[in-house]
């Protein structure tokens, strides 16, 4: 295969995995996996860099990829860095340290009893495969935790143990091999702590000077808007490979450290940057996974035998709970909230990344001749797999289960507590909806609690009032506030947790001289002409709001029949699935499903108004 044609398939693939596992609700990351196997029966890209530079298919290959994947993870590490607040730690804090540390010491010595009784290894190699296989990872925790939507204490302590553990795992991992396996007769406990000393220092010191110095041309306007994205990523880059030229593995401390001290400083604003980071994340995420998975041997896979699916299960049932437990017993997290943690803990980008890399360099060493060392990637790619199709398929349930999880994702989110407002709410929560207004008129609020609904006083432009919002069962967000530029507003800052299709404005004129630019407006509620000024005229004339089932019997030409002037707002369909009516998709119900609408009153003969 051509390496300019592989070059261009490879982001193609990763980006229609990605929108298959979006539109099958599977694991992102297991159909990666699976693609990237097919891929690697046609061609893989250690053949393919070996041809390109003219060099050995078994050391070229992996010398010019790794590097590169090297980078990639840093990215991705450097992105799950900026996602870590600090207020979150007032949650997860005690879990999320207690899980880095006891838990992941009580990880790494459970996996290493159980590879050598699997697998019958050294113990030098299954101590590294155990350092290794401590880690999770934003690569498999962030979809998984976006798929499933847990409760939000459980969430923080999960993404922080996942971004955290990575460059812990990998340091691990280092001082393992050069103690262990390089350094085995005269290894001692104080030249681990002096290498795991300076590997921190390195990391902590580098990644706190980038970040000091980006947020410092950020602050003062050194840097022009166009290239903070870019300069961000750039300085991450240069300072993971001059850390990890200074201390192995130290890099990925770097760009953690860096990552988090950008997201919590305070004077300027880095949604922009984060912005860009997912989007880069996200294309790296699947290519690497493919091109990991290409690299894989199907035939080694056989070679191991039933012992890789006795050793995942080992690591699933019996080590995972047990750091969990063992770590968490007198947290803060109840026991049902520990049992959900301890039933995720997929392996991701980091392990499979590390253990090629020391696979590598085991394979290159002259001194090092351990039985086995050559089975080190195909068992940490068995283990990614199975841990990955294990929780993508079963986390969801089990968080159901366990009540940490609402099934249905049909609740709505409301900006505005007008009184009509209010009426509109009352009959989405009558039809089984989940609502959940805001507001920072006091008054307004007050009413909408009086009348047995959910509401806030806050404003919802607010960034820690938005991060407080309870919003389990909540997947749409309708901005309804008598105020179109409050409600753009409200969209953009709403549109990361709920996505483009599922954000809505209402706007309140339609004839107003201030229009707002359309791609700053979410989608257009209701009907053309139908405005927030609209429908409270029509509530002041009479109009009531209304749900109704549509059956066999009863359909929607009846329903249209029985009242002179109906305006369908929302559809409910099994109670499971809410469909917003917007001007770009109208929508005709069926039998079976509820409407709510606005309509007259029975019999009155009403005069249509022209839009105030």
């Amino acid at each position: 295969m051509d390496f300019l044609f592989y070059l261009a398939m490879i982001p193609a693939l990763a980006v229609a995995a990605q929108w298959a596992a979006w539109r099958s609700k599977l694991p992102g990351i297991l159909l990666l996996l699976i693609i990237g196997v097919i891929v690697g029966s046609f061609t893989r890209p250690d053949d393919l860099l070996a041809d390109l530079v003219d060099g050995d298919r078994t050391t070229t290959g992996p010398r010019v990829l790794f590097p590169l994947v090297s980078m990639a993870v840093a990215v991705i590490m450097f992105e799950g860095g900026l996602s870590l607040k600090l207020g979150e730690l007032r949650e997860a804090g005690s879990a999320a340290l207690r899980l880095c540390t006891i838990g992941a010491a009580i990880t790494a010595v459970g996996t290493t009893i159980a590879a050598h009784l699997c697998f019958g290894i050294d113990w030098r190699l299954s101590a590294l495969l155990g350092a290794i296989l401590v880690v999770t990872g934003p690569t498999v925790i962030g979809p998984l935790l976006q798929q499933v939507k847990p409760s939000r204490r459980v969430a923080n302590t999960l993404k922080w143990e996942g971004i955290v553990i990575d460059p812990i795992g990998a340091v691990l991992a280092v001082l393992v091999f050069e103690l262990l396996l390089l350094n085995p007769g005269d290894a001692d406990f104080r030249h681990a702590l002096v290498l795991l000393g300076w590997t921190t220092a390195v990391g902590v010191v580098l990644g706190v000077f980038g970040g000091f110095v980006l947020a410092t041309g950020f602050r003062r306007y050194l840097i022009p808007d166009h290239l903070h994205g870019v300069a961000a990523l750039a300085v991450a880059l240069l300072l993971f490979a001059l850390s990890d030229h200074f201390a192995h593995e130290s890099g990925l401390i770097t760009v953690t450290v860096m990552g988090i001290w950008l997201s919590n400083q305070r004077g300027f604003d880095i949604e922009h940057i984060i912005e860009f980071q997912e989007h880069l994340r996200t294309l790296l995420i699947g290519c690497l996974f493919i091109v990991l998975g290409s690299r894989v041997d199907v035939a080694s896979i056989g070679h191991v035998g039933w012992s890789g699916l006795v050793f995942v299960l080992i690591l699933i049932f019996w080590v995972r709970p047990l750091a969990v437990f063992g770590s968490l017993l007198g947290s803060g997290l109840s026991f049902r909230e520990q049992s959900f943690v301890a039933m995720l803990a997929p392996r991701g980008i980091v392990a499979a990344a590390v253990s090629s890399i020391f696979a590598l360099r085991i394979e290159q060493s002259s001194e090092i001749n351990l039985a086995g060392a050559d089975q080190l990637a195909i068992i940490t790619f068995i283990v990614i797999v199975g841990t990955v199709a294990f929780y993508g398929l079963l986390a969801s349930p089990i968080a159901r289960a366990l009540g940490l999880s609402d099934p249905n994702q049909n609740g709505v989110l409301i900006a505005g507590a007008d009184d009509w407002v209010v009426r509109f709410a009352l009959e989405l929560k009558k039809s089984g909806c989940a609502v959940v207004m805001i507001d920072n008129n006091f008054r307004k609020v007050t009413k909408a609690r009086l009348e047995g609904l959910e509401a806030i006083c806050a404003n919802i432009m607010n960034e820690h009032a938005k991060e407080e919002l309870p919003l389990a069962g909540i997947g749409h967000m309708l901005a309804m506030t008598p105020n179109d530029e409050v409600n753009s507003f409200a969209v953009r800052e709403c549109r990361s947790i709920f996505g483009r299709a599922n954000t809505y404005q209402l706007t309140f004129r339609s004839d107003s001289p201030r229009g707002i630019t359309r791609n700053l407006m979410g989608r257009e509620l209701f009907q053309t002409g139908l405005t927030h000024s609209r429908i409270g005229e029509l509530v002041n004339q009479g109009f009531q709001f209304k749900t109704t089932t549509i059956s066999q019997e009863f359909t929607y030409q009846d329903f249209q029949a029985r009242y002179r002037e109906e305006y369908v707002l929302a559809v409910i369909r099994d109670k499971s699935f809410l469909n917003i009516v917007t001007v770009d998709e109208p929508v005709r119900p069926a039998a079976g499903e509820i409407i709510v609408a606005i309509v007259s009153p029975d019999g009155a003969d009403v005069k249509p108004n022209s839009d105030s």
